[in-house]
């Protein structure tokens, strides 16, 4: 098999099938899986401005800036002003948005575990770090983008 041709059309139909069952699942939480990655890259209790938000979750500023009005309506994010720059929001998760975080992973797990299923977890690994490696070169990032911890 020619490997060139087929790499990008695997790669977009596993992140649209990923992208399609997640937002299936996360219907009746009222939660996209854009939001639901958005949520997550805040998890760790960080406080991040927009602009690093967008970074972090390979988004561009206006898309996130338009996820956080929504998010912020629903009670689950808080956007201050920034302590030393004032132009930027500081944003972090309120105690619900924890919660809806933490339930939406746990509504999630299927989804994951199945991922899980059709790889050993020597493949997952190799998996996850060419895909960072990807990420890295096509976005001409000169630091690595950071694999997700192990499972």
């Amino acid at each position: 098999m020619e490997t060139e041709p087929e790499l990008p059309l695997a790669l977009r139909a596993a992140y649209l099938a990923l992208h399609r069952k997640t937002d299936a699942r996360f219907t009746k939480l009222d939660v996209t899986a854009d939001q639901f990655v958005l949520l997550t890259a805040l998890s760790d209790g960080q406080v991040l401005t927009q602009r690093e938000l967008a970074g972090r979750i390979s988004s561009d500023p206006s898309t996130v800036r338009a996820m956080l009005v929504l998010l912020e309506r629903k009670g689950f994010v808080k956007r201050d002003v920034h302590p030393t720059d004032l132009r930027a929001k500081a944003v972090s998760l309120t105690t619900v948005g924890k919660r809806m975080q933490k339930k939406l992973w746990k509504a999630g797990q299927p989804i994951r575990d199945e991922m899980y299923r059709c790889m050993s977890p020597d493949e997952a690994d190799v998996l996850v770090t060419l895909l960072c490696k990807m990420a890295c070169v096509l976005s001409d990032v000169s630091v690595p983008v950071q694999a997700p911890s192990k499972r």
